[in-house]
């Protein structure tokens, strides 16, 4: 077993060893986890990995847990390990408007890395979820030492410009049904994971009320949606909130 050369970069949390040829993050009482599986490291060779990991820390945070605050000075960049964040922004009468809700390989915080600007939003955790930050200098060291680092970012913000234009489009265009039908598909295809009987199991955590801010209706309607949806064998919903696609294709037909 390989330790860090700073174990402190770590923290008490875990450690890194190679397995199967890879460099892996192991937690305590969590899955073991690939550091070339989380979006932002994609495609990084192992003396790469090596080098980020060592600039690491990690942290398994409670269920809403605030990780950062809209307006406040941004100094780390969040790198989803496991569980659920949502991202939001508070208007100025109090309302909360959600912009994303993100998991496991996703990215948090990271504009302010590059721009120098306070938090456009905050971020609360849905679930108990593992994350791992690494602060400013050395988030703008990787971007400079390790091209597909910038790359792995450029295609993150475009994956998000992409699925905010098609959420603008949805709104502009669809039903309450196709709305939420559309971000279903949208976070099938994202986190999409095949379960035993050949379906697709979206592993974050969507309770009614999320999805009902994000497609822009009330939570009643979306629940009416929803029990529909199961009727006609599209979708299931487990006890912890999280949506197999049964019937993508007959899904699809709604949006």
């Amino acid at each position: 077993m390989t330790q860090p050369r700073d174990p402190g970069k770590i923290g008490v949390a875990g450690w890194v060893t190679r397995l199967n040829g890879k460099w892996e993050l192991l937690m305590l009482n969590t899955p073991h986890i690939d550091l070339s599986r989380v979006d932002l490291f994609k495609g990084l060779d192992d003396a790469a990995l090596e080098w980020v990991q060592a600039r690491l820390t990690s942290k398994t945070f409670a269920t809403h847990s605030m990780i950062l605050t809209q307006g406040q000075p941004g100094e780390v960049v969040y790198l989803i390990v496991s569980g659920t964040v949502k991202v939001f922004s508070t208007a100025r009468d109090g309302a909360e408007v959600i912009i994303s809700v993100l998991g496991a390989g996703d990215t948090v915080g990271e504009m302010s890395m590059i721009d120098s600007t306070g938090r456009s939003a905050s971020a609360i955790t849905l679930e108990t979820s593992e994350i791992l930050w690494m602060n400013r200098s050395d988030f703008q060291e990787a971007l400079e030492r390790f091209p597909r680092v910038s790359r792995n970012l450029n295609m993150i913000m475009s994956w998000r410009l992409r699925f905010s234009t098609d959420l603008i489009q949805s709104l502009a265009t669809l039903d309450v049904n196709g709305r939420v039908a559309r971000q279903i598909l949208a976070f099938a295809q994202k986190y999409g994971q095949p379960d035993a009987g050949g379906h697709t199991l979206i592993p974050i955590r969507l309770n009614q009320s999320e999805i009902a801010d994000l497609v822009g209706a009330s939570r009643k309607r979306v629940n009416q949606v929803m029990v529909h949806f199961k009727r006609q064998n599209l979708i299931a919903v487990d006890a912890d909130h999280r949506i197999t696609v049964l019937d993508a294709e007959n899904l699809k037909q709604y949006c």
